[in-house]
């Protein structure tokens, strides 16, 4: 850990929240001198002040440590860029449109990779009327199921959570062509084109 990098990191952040170092030492019941010290590069925070610190300043851990914030490239809201995240100890389902540092129940959380739907996990899709009925033969089990099904476009996600031990008999408002997404708790992600 370079304590110089990470010094001048936390003075970036601690001015961009205009905050004084005299202000974010009384937050976090330390002394300036001690944030003086950290900024000038003379020596880094104690691990026991971290999470507080990470709090203050509104960034993550990691971000202390390597003193640097990597800035994502502006998407400008391209749905079609949704990356999906599902915690596998308890099954939260989080999105975002640009790379994220993203942790739930204590595990960094990786962006699921998506696969070209196969035979077994191809969701069936008919048309009725103004929406799109989808099914699937797929085991709906509680250790093997489809956790969420999602449909994105260019400018929209329609996520459905599905729940284990019942059958798929989804309907969606048909708008627009995109890409038919199903998370399966074995196999991971899988798309389609509709």
């Amino acid at each position: 850990m370079d304590c110089r990098k990470v010094g001048e990191f936390i003075r970036s952040r601690r001015t961009e929240k205009k905050l004084t170092q005299k202000q974010l030492a009384d937050r976090m019941n330390i002394s300036d001198k001690t944030i003086s010290k950290w900024e000038r590069g003379l020596g880094c925070p104690d691990v026991t002040l971290l999470p507080e610190l990470s709090n203050l300043l509104g960034i993550n851990i990691e971000e202390i440590l390597k003193g640097d914030l990597k800035m994502n490239e502006i998407v400008n809201g391209n749905m079609r860029k949704t990356q999906f995240y599902v915690c596998k100890e308890c099954g939260n389902i989080i999105t975002s449109t640009g790379e994220a540092n993203l942790s739930c129940c204590g595990h960094k959380l990786d962006v699921l990779k998506p696969n070209k739907a196969d035979n077994s996990h191809k969701l069936q899709v008919e048309t009725i009327e103004d929406e799109w009925y989808i099914t699937t033969e797929h085991e709906m089990t509680k250790p093997h199921h489809i956790g969420f099904i999602a449909f994105v476009t260019g400018e929209r996600v329609l996520l459905v959570k599905q729940y284990p031990e019942w059958g798929i008999h989804l309907r969606l408002p048909k708008f627009g062509h995109g890409y038919l997404y199903s998370y399966c708790t074995e196999h991971g992600l899988n798309y389609q084109m509709i």
